[in-house]
């Protein structure tokens, strides 16, 4: 098992931004009524650790920290950095966390600006800046602290647009991309939600744009997504998969799951899924578990 890792706080004020990525302008998304209906931050304290969790607490910008809670089953097992929807907090991942050491799986969970205790507040330009930072040093501290498994990338609603971004940014970096209840067009979503993309005069490039993204994706994907979600439908999830540039790509849905509730509807079975997906991805066959754990 890892060792105990105590919090650690980092400084990255000067780190520049990546020079072969053209940041999209991200403006019309930020105007205040827009990123009304985009992030529902709730500010909470640190909370206790659950058994075997670390916090960090990155600096994205002077003044700026973002908390991130590390769920650690063993220095040697594969890691997901876990980018979560936009009302949830790093805390609120704390059983969740539990469940995916349960199968060998490290889980980084990052919280948004606003969120939890991390600092300042949230927009998308922000989200997305923040989430390269997050990233690079994420791998710093794993690398620091002995950490060797393989790496993931894996966003849920709103956070399906830092993981693809990132996947596609950072392909060498990384093994594979998970995406829960992701969105494809940003347009219908923000119709879903209550905002009229004709009163600020939104077009897709402008937005998200994670369809677009997604094809530039070349790394295995895997795709969930809950048959009944009301807010982002599974015909989002189709699209997703349709475009995404993956050669190794897999698509699931959840009879009778939500927005919210895969896990309650699948229960083991999903965190078996991205066991299994995993496992393939990083060359772990499931026979030569079932004999070690046999012994």
């Amino acid at each position: 098992m890892a060792a105990a890792f105590s919090p650690l706080a980092f400084d990255n004020s000067i780190i520049p931004a990546r020079e072969a990525y053209c940041m999209t302008d991200y403006r019309k998304l930020d105007h205040p009524e827009v990123l009304s209906h985009i992030f529902y931050p709730r500010r909470e304290a640190v909370t206790p650790l659950p058994p075997g969790a670390c916090d960090l607490t990155i600096t994205v910008e002077p003044g700026v920290t973002i908390g991130c809670r590390f769920h650690i089953a063993d220095v040697s097992a594969p890691c997901i950095l876990y980018f979560h929807g936009n009302g949830e907090t790093v805390s609120d991942l704390d059983i969740i966390g539990q469940r995916y050491t349960g199968v060998g799986i490290n889980l980084l969970v990052t919280d948004y600006r606003g969120y939890g205790w991390s600092t300042g507040q949230p927009s998308v330009t922000a989200m997305f800046r923040d989430g390269e930072i997050l990233f690079q040093e994420s791998k710093k501290w794993m690398a620091e602290n002995g950490c060797t498994g393989a790496l993931f990338l894996m966003g849920r609603s709103l956070g399906s647009a830092c993981a693809i971004d990132l996947a596609v940014r950072f392909a060498d970096e990384i093994k594979g991309l998970i995406i829960e209840s992701g969105f494809a067009d940003t347009l219908p979503l923000a119709c879903s939600l209550g905002l009229d993309p004709n009163d600020h005069d939104l077009a897709e490039e402008e937005c998200f744009n994670n369809m677009a993204k997604i094809s530039r994706v070349t790394k295995p994907t895997f795709i969930l997504h809950g048959a009944l979600d009301e807010i982002i439908p599974a015909a989002e999830a189709e699209n997703l998969q349709a475009f995404c540039g993956a050669k190794s790509k897999e698509f699931q849905i959840v009879p009778g799951a939500d927005h919210n509730s895969i896990i309650a509807v699948a229960g083991n079975l999903y965190f078996q899924a991205i066991k299994r997906f995993i496992d393939k991805i990083t060359g772990v066959s499931s026979w030569r578990n079932r004999r070690k754990a046999a012994k």
